[in-house]
């Protein structure tokens, strides 16, 4: 956990940076390495479940991959990222559980970090490859949609250049209006993903009982 006003600075920095490098993979590893511990306890206070946390840990990791690069930056990342974490836990503590067993804050204090460490998605190829396996299953114009804002770190404006066609953008009005159109689509897109997402948690769990 990143506790130090100027370690806090350094860390922000180095998160905007590797985003406006266009490495979001990256940038998401840095931020989970030095929040990673904040992020589980906060988590765990949420859902008194620590499977349930490492759970929600690993959507959360997901999550900003694919919401990362629409972020505006209008706040600080860690304040941003709390609000995504919270969101996660949330929809995860309405849905159905198989078992309820609650853990205490004290409890869960008292678990040292390394023990996260060893369960954190970046240490497993899957999270990425869930996430590949995912995409492959939307449509190919929606899959490209995905590489040049997201892989390409490409602005609206661009992407809306290589998408369109030369006619129906020959002005900067309709370049911008189509420039909203894909970030609405680009929106609708995130949201399938999760869908897809949670049914193939759902399938995955239903094998394994």
């Amino acid at each position: 956990m990143v506790e130090q006003p100027d370690r806090r600075e350094t860390l922000e920095q180095r998160i905007r940076e590797l985003c406006d490098e266009g490495d979001v993979g990256r940038a998401v590893e840095v931020a989970l390495s030095g929040y990673g511990g904040e992020f589980m306890r906060l988590m765990t206070s949420l859902l008194r479940d620590t499977e349930r946390a490492r759970e929600a840990y690993a959507i959360f990791s997901e999550t900003l991959l694919m919401d990362l690069p629409s972020f505006r930056w209008e706040s600080s990342f860690r304040t941003w990222s709390h609000r995504v974490a919270r969101n996660v836990a949330y929809r995860l503590a309405a849905a159905p559980s198989r078992r309820e067993v609650p853990v205490s804050q004290g409890a869960f204090v008292q678990q040292r970090h390394h023990e996260w460490s060893r369960t954190h998605p970046w240490l497993r190829t899957d999270v990425k490859e869930r996430i590949r396996a995912l995409r492959s299953r939307l449509e190919p114009r929606e899959q490209m949609l995905l590489e040049l804002r997201i892989d390409r770190r490409m602005s609206w404006t661009d992407v809306a250049r290589r998408l369109g066609g030369t006619n129906e953008l020959s002005t900067p009005d309709s370049l911008a209006r189509r420039a909203a159109v894909l970030r609405q689509q680009f929106q609708r897109i995130k949201s399938r993903l999760r869908a897809l997402a949670r049914e193939a948690e759902l399938l995955s769990r239903e094998s394994s009982t």
